[in-house]
């Protein structure tokens, strides 16, 4: 279970208040006016941000004295951060090792998660070559072989035309059954909740509400 237990931030006249438990392998759509904060409570979830008080635990565990490459969170954001100079597979490698001294067995699981999002036979495409679509897939493939359980959307799909959003959204949804985390995605769009199965949650005046 991921517990956000009175959460608190204030930047300037802003001010939030998070409180909120998450099932271990829910799926949950983050909905809120621009500038509502959503970004800013999957900041501080992922430890790039840090509160002025209370806690964000994990199975129990708090993640607040943990840098956010150790805690159990991976990140997909509108921008896909790909390396132009590097490869695909080099790409993705960048989620389990920075230096990119891969093992075979890590070049393998390269491999498996390059099938699962569609990429088989792009290994060694330049991201330049690769449709808007293709390169989303780049992104997740990376964040997906990390295999941390916790799975943070930062409306992942909005740059993307809507055939190829429908299909990335699919994809991620099949994904999301596969590899099981618990997932937070923030949209603006609520039929992107719909297509996600997602249960709804509201930003509204600095805290969170939940629908259903």
């Amino acid at each position: 279970m991921l517990e956000i237990d009175k959460l608190t931030l204030s930047l300037g006249p802003r001010h939030w208040q998070f409180d909120l438990s998450l099932n271990t392998h829910g799926i949950y759509a983050l909905l809120g006016r621009s500038g509502s904060g959503k970004s800013t409570l999957l900041n501080l979830i992922a430890g790039f941000m840090h509160p002025d008080k209370g806690d964000i635990r994990w199975q129990g565990e708090s993640l607040l004295s943990l840098e956010p490459a150790e805690r159990p969170v991976t990140s997909l954001f509108q921008q896909q951060n790909l390396f132009n100079h590097l490869t695909v597979r080099q790409n993705v490698g960048l989620g389990i090792d920075p230096g990119l001294k891969l093992s075979d067995r890590q070049i393998l699981a390269i491999q498996s998660v390059l099938e699962d999002v569609g990429l088989a036979g792009h290994e060694n495409k330049l991201p330049g070559s690769l449709s808007g679509g293709e390169q989303q897939r780049v992104a997740l493939a990376r964040s997906l072989l990390r295999r941390r359980p916790i799975l943070l959307l930062d409306e992942p799909f909005s740059a993307l035309d809507a055939l190829t959003r429908q299909e990335m959204t699919a994809l991620l949804r099949q994904l999301i059954e596969t590899y099981k985390p618990c997932v937070i995605m923030v949209t603006h769009d609520e039929d992107d909740a719909t297509a996600m199965q997602a249960e709804v949650l509201r930003l509204v005046d600095g805290r969170i509400t939940r629908e259903g």
